[in-house]
């Protein structure tokens, strides 16, 4: 199996990533070299687009680390270039109705479940994989397998359709924005209030019942440790940035306005 994201998951790791807003092959490196289970390259709201992906992508298999794109939009353009420079799997912002989910699976997935478009590129080594070379039935049906198409429910009308959504040919399962969900939902940053957990139960619950993967994003070490326990098969916890930033922060508040007069042991 290519994607052992996927592999993971089937048998039944609960799986820990995070958001990349970078756009660098460092932080990327050292979030494989860290055991992370896997990385969402965000080019909805990060600095970069394909380019920038392909290379991050490209780090990432180098650290054995799996990368997921969240594309700009549910274009055609967005979703084929992401997946034809090597992205495991995408995940589609602002999703409302069924009829853009069946677009996005027939851009996203290979014929008999889709239409995406066929050619040589990174993401099948340039045809010299090996599935590659076995007919186009059987690379249709590899990377069919072997490629995730995630809808993101953030908005009302993704909750009220989400039973139809996640039962989709073509759909693999559904990554849940608190934050955009509660500003759909009129509880603006209420994330973990009755509103917005009520649709998380109710997706999570509709993923289950179809056999489809569920991830969640979570805004805290807490936040996270309850989603996992919830039952969700991926956490996405923050993103690299906010994790940096977190940290620099620690750093100068433990660091400046030291007490010149505190003893200290040095060795």
């Amino acid at each position: 199996m290519e994607n052992k994201l996927i592999e993971k998951m089937n048998n039944g790791v609960q799986v820990l990533g995070t958001f990349d807003g970078t756009g660098s092959d460092t932080i990327v490196e050292i979030m494989g070299y860290n055991q992370y289970d896997y990385v969402i390259l965000d080019t909805e709201h990060g600095p970069y687009d394909i380019e920038t992906a392909q290379r991050l992508i490209r780090t990432a298999r180098m650290v054995d680390l799996p990368a997921l794109v969240r594309v700009k939009d549910d274009q055609r353009n967005s979703i084929l270039k992401m997946l034809d420079a090597g992205a495991l799997g995408i995940i589609i912002p602002n999703v409302h109705t069924i009829d853009e989910v069946k677009e996005i699976v027939k851009y996203g997935k290979y014929a008999p479940i889709g239409q995406r478009g066929f050619g040589p590129n990174s993401g099948n080594e340039y045809l010299t994989a090996e599935y590659a070379q076995q007919g186009m039935d059987h690379y249709f049906n590899y990377k069919n397998q072997e490629t995730l198409i995630i809808p993101q429910c953030e908005t009302v009308g993704a909750a009220e359709n989400i039973e139809e959504i996640v039962n989709t040919p073509g759909v693999d399962g559904i990554f849940i924005g608190p934050y955009d969900l509660s500003v759909a939902l009129g509880v603006p940053g209420e994330t973990t209030g009755p509103e917005v957990m009520a649709v998380v139960e109710r997706v999570l619950k509709a993923c289950k019942e179809a056999g489809k993967f569920s991830f969640i994003y979570t805004n805290s070490i807490e936040d996270t440790k309850a989603k996992i326990l919830l039952g969700f098969d991926a956490v996405c916890y923050s993103m690299n940035v906010l994790h940096f930033s977190e940290s620099a922060a620690s750093i100068v508040k433990q660091l400046k306005g030291l007490d010149r007069n505190m003893d200290i042991t040095l060795y």
